[in-house]
């Protein structure tokens, strides 16, 4: 179990709230001024991964602190004891062990003494030898995976990422939504013949997948077929899903140390390895495992993972910046945003510490973003002159991602000049001078100038990708998922449950209850009541 840290408590944050005032004010443009080293000491490789945090307004001081605040925290004995399957979930008494599903048989992954790589790579091969079959089938055109939260996020984000890599497999689908207009856009031009479901609820009861599993099931039933040659499943339920209509040999279950949000590597990753087959899905998974050895076995000063978690602590903490915006300059990333949302904000937005008291710090950022370009007509003015400072992550891909390799070219060259833009923005006397250049009157210099102006010095991360394949794909979800981990583990809260979701599934559960008119007396208050009377009516 990881043991309490009071990080106002912490002699390294007494150290860093003093640098906030000094070295946090100070401004990028002077930081590269004064330090031509800074890009070389403050950027690394990985793999095919390039990540350059140089323009970040920390110092060297700065991240001195904040590799200290990691060591009060007792960052590497939390790293061991999440390897060694300790019951780091505590308020579910379960180990957190997502990166055994992309081990090795040598990695020696162990829950409560006991050494699960057999069952991972039993299961791994199974569900891999199901999706080519299904890839290969002449039946199969259509795979729909019904589920919600990370039994959708996660495959939909990879799935759609690794595009390119499907190879005419089949076309993949996702539901979600209780809304039946999800199902209902999905199932529009699909052919309930040529159609596979993959069913992904580890308790089989989730109320909005297994609506829409049910629904999906009527709609093969009305075409007169058998229920047991369009349905796969992905949960620990085995009997449910069998009375469902399951076949049991295509029911693939996971382990209790596998978080919904952390699960797209195994069982739940089935509709990402029908799309793209078992040996490229491994590549996925050998990209997280090379991330996963990195983060284990890598130095602080070196450490990606734990570096950027504490830039992320750094702006919430000290410099009271509230969000963090991720921008990939990819379309086929474009729902990583979503993804890392439920990834962070699910783990880490608690109020109650792992010492069962409530925390005094602010603990995690609003994660949001888009893919760029988009972004850049959207809400990049916010970015640039909002009041506001949000510290960014710009993602980018070397090689080309489709045939229009002059779009690519487009796309990397504003993806750098966003970046530069956030960093050195733009002063009055620039804006002056290049306004008197274009030959605008005095009058009109006086009266624009100071909208034109762009004070910079608002922080980013960019990460380059050489190429988007799976390795890439799974060390960068990796990489996101160990900064959670440590930023939970300065915060000091639970990481792994999410109490928060379970109070609005139950209260939707007493309202349809008295939506039917089954439920006691009401109880609401009179807004709540009023809705649901005028709803029913």
């Amino acid at each position: 179990m990881l043991k309490p840290f009071h990080l106002r408590q912490s002699t390294a944050h007494k150290r860093l709230v003093e640098l906030a005032s000094s070295a946090g004010a100070l401004h990028l443009r002077e930081l590269f001024a004064e330090d031509p080293s800074r890009l070389q000491r403050m950027s690394a490789s990985l793999g095919g991964m390039f990540v350059d945090w140089s323009k970040h307004r920390v110092t060297e001081e700065v991240m001195e602190a904040l590799f200290a605040l990691a060591e009060e925290a007792g960052w590497k004995e939390g790293v061991q004891g999440l390897y060694a399957g300790e019951h780091v979930n505590q308020t579910e008494d379960r180990a957190v062990l997502h990166m055994a599903l992309r081990g090795a048989a040598a990695d020696g992954f162990t829950v409560d003494g006991v050494d699960v790589m057999d069952e991972v790579l039993a299961t791994r091969h199974a569900m891999g030898s199901y999706a080519d079959a299904v890839r290969s089938s002449d039946r199969i055109t259509d795979v729909v995976n019904i589920g919600i939260g990370g039994s959708d996020l996660g495959p939909l984000m990879v799935t759609k990422a690794l595009r390119s890599l499907s190879h005419k497999g089949p076309r993949v689908h996702f539901v979600s939504n209780v809304d039946g207009a999800h199902l209902e856009s999905v199932l529009d031009g699909l052919n309930p013949e040529s159609t596979l479901f993959i069913v992904v609820s580890k308790t089989f009861t989730t109320q909005e997948t297994m609506a829409n599993a049910d629904a999906a099931k009527s709609w093969v039933e009305s075409a007169s077929l058998p229920v047991s040659d369009h349905f796969a499943a992905v949960s620990t339920n085995i009997p449910a899903a069998v009375r469902f209509g399951v076949k049991a040999e295509h029911v693939f279950g996971f382990r209790d140390w596998v978080g919904g949000r952390y699960s797209l590597w195994g069982p739940v990753g089935l509709s990402i390895a029908c799309s793209v087959g078992s040996s490229t899905f491994a590549e996925l998974l050998s990209g997280a495992r090379a991330m996963d050895r990195h983060f284990a076995e890598a130095p602080a000063r070196e450490n990606l993972p734990l570096i950027s978690a504490l830039l992320g602590v750094w702006y919430r903490e000290y410099m009271g910046f509230s969000t963090h915006v991720v921008l990939p300059y990819a379309q086929d990333l474009d729902r990583f945003p979503a993804y890392l949302q439920q990834a962070d904000m699910e783990s880490n937005g608690k109020y109650v510490g792992r010492d069962g008291q409530p925390v005094e710090h602010p603990t995690g950022p609003v994660v949001w973003g888009e893919a760029g370009t988009n972004g850049q007509h959207a809400f990049y003015q916010l970015l640039h002159q909002g009041t506001d400072i949000h510290p960014a992550d710009i993602i980018a891909v070397e090689a080309p991602l489709s045939a229009y390799t002059d779009h690519h070219t487009k796309l990397l060259a504003n993806a750098i000049a966003q970046a530069e833009a956030l960093m050195c923005g733009r002063n009055e006397s620039e804006v002056r001078e290049e306004m008197r250049a274009s030959g605008r009157s005095q009058s009109e210099i006086d009266a624009i100038a100071p909208h034109r102006v762009f004070r910079g010095n608002r922080p980013s991360t960019f990460i380059l990708l050489d190429a988007l394949n799976a390795k890439n794909v799974g060390q960068l979800i990796a990489l996101y998922e160990h900064r959670i981990f440590v930023q939970g583990l300065l915060w000091n809260v639970c990481s792994y449950d999410q109490w928060g979701v379970e109070l609005g599934k139950v209260l939707a559960k007493n309202i349809l209850a008295e939506w039917a008119e089954e439920g006691d007396a009401p109880t609401h208050d009179a807004s709540t009541q009023h809705l649901i009377d005028r709803l029913k009516r």
